[in-house]
């Protein structure tokens, strides 16, 4: 008894050293240099000139195409997205504007540079501001400075936009992309200029890594996730998942080969299908029918790449040949970066099973949604669990310098879960149903997060929001097997 006291202590005085040493190191880290990012803690950068942001309305005119499909995308609602701008509005106040703009960086960056965005809310903003993470935002990037960041990563929208240039007869305009210039490239309305960089998935690093504004301690690791895994060795980008079709998206994650020059779209669909839905919603209440129609699509095809994901092993484990265990193998087949990204400690993936008896009698169940939306203490969670500086839990990313749990599945990783089966002597065979379910937050902090939406934002008026809804579940894979109690 004493050897196992010992050694428990030892364990928990680890883990806190462990603890102890990631926000101590986090604190050495190098400052930010202002003179180089003098938008900080936002790291993105501007090569200011009399060259001015273009609409991404304007670029509709010539490029129809993409236009249509950067609609309704996440990176067009990226500052309109009603949860952000609560969880926004919630760092204004408790930590006052200069730190949220860390947030606002990486959600319209063309509005941090310009001035625009100075807060939470829309009111009065320009299409260029408003329209978030816009044509002009991709296609003005001229370089990035991640390896000159404190972390020496990319990290809080650490890349350079560049719009333009001063002409000898005015400003020119700039656009940068993947491909050498065709002959006549932008019809005398901007210069065409190739830059290697669109390629690559350091475009989409900064601001798909998210850092803590003060000590960098890695909230958000997408980046770095993709880069530990087979994808970041195979040469397979963000661009060759999430800028694609679905059976594009299927074929560059099963066989690891880059999609054609054509097969490219802007969609840059992930798995915030909450936010498609919402667009939807406010779609339908303005009349708007087509674009209801593009989030709709939009929604569907987030949702198919979630149920492409995963995939779950049941296996039954006997001992004295009677059924002792159920093991659960839980594989992310298709995900270049962990299950789940972005910010772990929000973002729920969990098991639910339900065992019954040959008469279709329940004997065991677990990881079932509460009516009120919580989660039973048992569930089998892969996500991850913040804390602060004082090393208690804690949720908002402005307080979260480390983490006390961190569980999530690697790129074609897998995690092994086990249930000992408490109805191993019910009449078999038993039916086993295990579901790996997915939903974006944990129900009370969406509810606090639409709650302190700012004032000028009305969610009956806009989405028909009277109150919050249950988040919705996607169930990202289900299975069926038979198993007898004895072997």
């Amino acid at each position: 008894m004493k050897k196992r006291l010992a050694k428990n202590v030892f364990y928990s005085l680890g883990a806190v050293s462990v603890a102890l040493f990631s926000v101590n190191v986090c604190l050495a880290m190098d400052p930010v240099d202002k003179n180089l990012f003098p938008y900080e803690p936002s790291l993105v950068n501007w090569e200011k000139s009399s060259a001015q942001f273009t609409a991404p309305e304007t670029c509709g005119e010539c490029h129809p195409q993409q236009f249509e499909e950067w609609t309704g995308s996440l990176h067009a609602l990226a500052l309109k997205d009603p949860v952000y701008q609560g969880e926004l509005n919630k760092a204004v106040k408790a930590m006052g504007h200069d730190i949220s703009r860390q947030c606002e960086g990486c959600h319209s960056p063309m509005g941090v540079v310009t001035g625009e965005v100075k807060g939470a809310g829309l009111a009065g903003l320009s299409p260029v501001a408003i329209n978030g993470v816009s044509c002009d935002v991709c296609h003005s990037m001229k370089s990035h400075t991640g390896w000159q960041t404190p972390y020496h990563q990319p990290e809080n929208g650490s890349f350079v936009m560049s719009p333009g240039r001063d002409g000898a007869d005015g400003p020119v305009l700039t656009k940068y992309g993947p491909y050498a210039a065709a002959d006549g490239c932008g019809e005398g309305f901007h210069e065409c200029v190739e830059q290697p960089l669109h390629k690559t998935t350091e475009i989409c690093a900064g601001c798909h890594q998210v850092h803590h504004y003060k000590n960098h301690t890695p909230l958000e690791s997408t980046y770095r996730e993709w880069k530990d895994s087979p994808y970041s060795v195979k040469n397979i980008g963000c661009q060759d998942c999430h800028m694609v079709e679905y059976d594009t998206f299927l074929r560059s994650a099963d066989a690891f080969t880059k999609p054609q020059r054509g097969e490219f779209r802007h969609y840059f669909n992930g798995a915030n299908f909450l936010l498609y839905y919402l667009l939807e919603q406010a779609a339908i209440k303005g009349g708007d029918q087509a674009l209801a129609a593009n989030a709709k699509s939009k929604y569907e095809l987030a949702v198919n790449r979630l149920k492409a994901a995963a995939d779950l092993d049941v296996t039954p484990i006997y001992r004295d040949g009677k059924l002792a265990e159920i093991k659960v193998r839980v594989h992310n087949r298709r995900a270049g970066h962990n299950l789940p990204t972005s910010l772990t400690n929000i973002r729920q993936i969990w098991l639910e099973m339900t065992v019954k008896d040959q008469d279709g009698k329940i004997v065991m169940t677990t990881g079932t949604v509460g009516a009120d939306g919580t989660l039973p203490e048992e569930v089998r969670l892969f996500n991850s669990d913040g804390m602060g500086e004082n090393l208690h839990l804690q949720i908002d990313p402005w307080e979260v310098v480390a983490f006390s749990r961190h569980d999530t599945i690697p790129a074609k990783g897998y995690k092994d879960v086990y249930y000992g089966v408490s109805g191993a002597h019910a009449k078999g065979p038993l039916s086993v149903e295990v579901k790996l379910r997915y939903r974006q937050a944990e129900q009370k902090i969406a509810e606090a997060l639409l709650a302190a939406v700012p004032k000028d934002i009305d969610l009956a008026a806009t989405y028909g929001l009277t109150a919050v809804p249950t988040l919705p579940v996607v169930d990202m894979v289900v299975k069926t097997i038979s198993m007898n109690v004895a072997k």
